[in-house]
């Protein structure tokens, strides 16, 4: 009754309205031999009243899907990063813990992941550039050294024009020279402004190469007048990366007072993994590829940490925590971590860790008890695999975040987070031995168990590093895990003043969150977030910015939208292509979690019926026996997915409704199905737990392609799945993962190409698919 009268009211308002309206354009426009007449005041403030009213609901609904948009992009992101944490903590336990159990360390994982080449003792990977020729049919630039202004102009032109990729030779002898250089670096860079200058800070660019193309274009060129800081987070997931890299090392070597790198999260090996730089690279130079990577790891190694202007702003990609320190991080070898996935090996005699005291003095006071401990966070912050019952939610300082209480949001570890024990023992020791008296791996998914070990002074400064990589800002007072990315913190308003105060700061800027305008203030304007990449999501889908900060150090905010295509739609337009790539990422998560969904609904369908009926009595949802509410249904899939979404909301664009208002919980999987769907006699379970860590397995795969011929043999896969699997804890009997070898092997040749595999496991939109035919 409730509702049907609302309908019928709604619809008669509605009706006037149009009414009104035509009455108002009809009075204004007559036709040619008719004298004008002026319409009556009234009835036009009535129209403009509606317009007006009509034009905020349009503007509201564009608002709440650009929102929900936002959340299902940066959800996905995150938790890109959390399942990429649960790798590295798989190599980090092969790597660290299989020698010592007896066992040899796998051939898969250390022929690339190797941590022990210390890029400041030895020229190792020395230069061998000088034996690679360059033939005369090469047309693009040539660099010579010491760079010039020349050299800097071709290759601007060259990337510009799409030219053919800088010849093999030049990359590693660039790389060398970078290397040399930064050798020479302190981990933070002491800046001062004068007032004939600025400086411009630049965020995150991951490969788009038309950003920073613009910027020069809009900004200037690098230059003694025009000095440049970049906060990390060059390359993955755009296609430029090498270019960006190579134009930013060449400005580096040409202007080494007036360009400046920090390094970020994506500065790392194993991070370059998943997100496409390992790729980009070995598909631009395929003879020279490795070397190059791995000659990558010790320039990303020594990338500085921080950069202070005129002592009074500090710039960081993450953030910080309520333990950095920054006279500490000051003095940390920072070679020494490759990967700031990976925490340093822990040493069984700390005789180590005793020699380098006396050197380096006491540990810092937060680091040795009654403030919240290294080593607490240590197993619960830095590196994490969230809990299932967890609630997961991006950093809140974002206004258009979808967020949940933080009480809520990190119930899961506040429990655990304290200082010491009843008896005055440090937490690590209080919570991470068994009651066998055996040490838990930490972060690790596994029953295998080694005996304890000393933190380390390299563990130490690991976390100091990891809180500078990895942290975001929040609204709310203290440091707590940060749970959505799996590492690093959250840090309030207070850690923040704090730190300022303690060192007479004035303000910190830093990136690593896509922000939709480019740029974000919190903190009450002490934090700012800058970050470069346009349309990182989708296209439309952000502005990028960069900040110049003259000697008054008030920061200036550049805006701009790199597209060709961006200008000339509407933003009903943009917001509809954004909301459609994200409504797809979000299909495929949901396919991905297929059978825990449809087990998670069927725990309120009791009748098996297909469907969740929605029950609506006087405007208020009841739920009787066989039928569930909405929030029921947006309860089981946040309970699977954990992705902390609109899901209410978000409900009329996933599932349809029945005639009778019931929601018909299968048809979320109706416009998914696999390409090369696999043969009847492997299982369906197998094949969705396959499709669902693809990524992961495909990494693997690239570390055992020894000779990067794309092909692994059957046997190779049967090995890597069973130790992934392991991992996993999932129990697979051989005779599935036989079957499943020879079903994704094609072409029956005896080996698995890696596009073999991954067309195996390639969703399609049906609609997709419908459009190309």
């Amino acid at each position: 009754m409730g509702c049907g009268t609302s309908v019928a009211t709604e619809s008669q308002a509605k009706q006037s309205e149009k009414e009104l309206t035509y009455k108002f354009f009809y009075s204004i426009t007559q036709r040619a031999d008719e004298s004008p007449k002026a319409p009556s005041p009234a009835l036009a403030i009535k129209a403009a009243v509606l317009i007006q009213r009509w034009y905020r609901r349009y503007m509201a609904r564009i608002e709440i899907r650009r929102r929900y948009t936002w959340s299902i992009f940066q959800s996905i992101e995150y938790a890109g990063e959390q399942d990429q944490l649960q790798l590295s903590s798989f190599f980090t336990f092969m790597l660290d813990n299989f020698t010592h159990l007896g066992g040899e360390s796998p051939d898969l994982i250390s022929q690339f992941l190797d941590p022990t080449s210390d890029p400041m003792k030895e020229e190792g990977r020395a230069a061998k550039y000088e034996k690679i020729e360059v033939p005369d049919s090469y047309p693009g630039p040539h660099l010579s050294f010491p760079l010039t202004v020349a050299h800097t102009n071709a290759l601007l032109r060259a990337f510009k024009q799409q030219q053919q990729h800088l010849h093999a030779r030049y990359v590693l002898q660039l790389l060398h020279e970078t290397k040399k250089f930064l050798k020479k670096m302190p981990n933070i860079i002491h800046l001062s402004t004068s007032y004939t200058k600025e400086i411009t800070i630049c965020g995150d660019l991951h490969g788009k190469l038309d950003d920073l193309l613009l910027i020069f274009y809009k900004n200037g060129l690098p230059s003694t007048e025009n000095p440049y800081v970049f906060n990390g987070d060059f390359v993955d997931r755009g296609k430029k990366s090498v270019e960006i890299l190579i134009i930013l090392f060449a400005f580096l070597l040409l202007y080494p007072n007036d360009m400046h790198l920090n390094r970020g999260n994506h500065e790392d090996h194993i991070m370059n993994l998943r997100y496409g730089f390992t790729k980009e690279v070995m598909q631009k130079y395929r003879s020279h590829g490795r070397e190059i990577l791995l000659l990558l790891q010790d320039v990303f190694s020594l990338l500085p940490l921080a950069t202070i202007i005129d002592n009074k702003v500090l710039i960081v990609h993450g953030g910080v925590s309520d333990m950095t320190d920054l006279d500490y991080l000051a003095s940390i070898e920072r070679h020494k971590f490759k990967s700031a996935l990976r925490p340093p090996r822990m040493s069984i005699d700390s005789s180590q860790d005793k020699g380098r005291r006396k050197t380096k003095g006491q540990l810092p006071a937060q680091f040795s008890g009654g403030h919240r401990s290294i080593s607490t966070r240590y197993s619960s912050n830095h590196l994490m695999k969230p809990s299932s019952g967890a609630s997961l939610s991006p950093s809140s300082s974002s206004s258009l975040s979808s967020s949940i209480p933080e009480s809520r949001r990190m119930s899961d570890v506040q429990e655990k987070d304290t200082s010491t024990t009843s008896n005055g023992q440090h937490p690590l020791h209080h919570r991470s031995i068994s009651p066998a008296g055996i040490l838990e791996v930490p972060f690790l998914d596994s029953d295998v168990t080694i005996t304890p070990k000393v933190p380390s002074w390299e563990e130490m400064e690991w976390k100091q590093i990891v809180d500078l990589l990895w942290s975001d800002p929040k609204n709310q007072n203290g440091c707590s895990p940060n749970s959505f990315r799996g590492g690093g913190c959250y840090f309030g308003p207070d850690v923040t003043l704090t730190l300022l105060k303690k060192y007479r700061l004035k303000m910190l800027i830093r990136s690593h969150e896509c922000k939709q305008e480019g740029y974000e203030l919190c903190h009450d304007g002490q934090v700012i977030t800058i970050f470069s990449a346009s349309n990182y999501y989708e296209e439309g889908s952000n502005r990028g910015a960069y900040i110049k900060l003259g000697p008054d150090l008030v920061p200036r905010f550049f805006q701009y939208q790199v597209s060709k295509f961006t200008r000339r739609m509407t933003l009903q337009q943009r917001v509809s292509v954004a909301e459609g790539s994200a409504l797809k990422s979000l299909r495929e998560k949901l396919y991905a979690h297929r059978s825990e969904l449809i087990a998670a609904f069927k725990q309120y369908d009791t009748y098996n019926t297909g469907k969740l009926k929605l029950t609506v009595l006087d405007g208020v949802c009841e739920s009787f026996l066989g039928t569930v509410s909405t929030s029921d249904w947006a309860s089981a899939v946040e309970l699977v997915l954990r992705l902390d979404l609109p899901w209410r909301t978000l409900r009329s664009r996933l599932v349809r409704l029945a005639p009778d208002g019931s929601v018909e919980y299968l048809s979320c999987f109706e416009d998914l199905h696999m390409e090369q769907p696999i043969k009847e006699q492997v299982t369906p379970s197998l094949v969705e737990t396959l499709y669902r860590y693809r990524t992961d397995l495909e990494i693997i795969f690239n570390m055992i392609d020894k000779d990067h011929s794309g092909l692994i043999s059957i046997e190779e896969f049967r090995q890597t799945w069973r130790l992934f699997s392991s991992h996993l804890h999932i129990h697979v009997d051989n005779a599935a993962i036989d079957d499943l070898a020879r079903s994704i092997d094609f072409n029956k040749d005896g080996s698995i190409d890696f596009n073999e595999f991954l067309e195996a496991f390639r969703v399609v939109h049906k609609l997709d698919s419908k459009e190309k035919h």
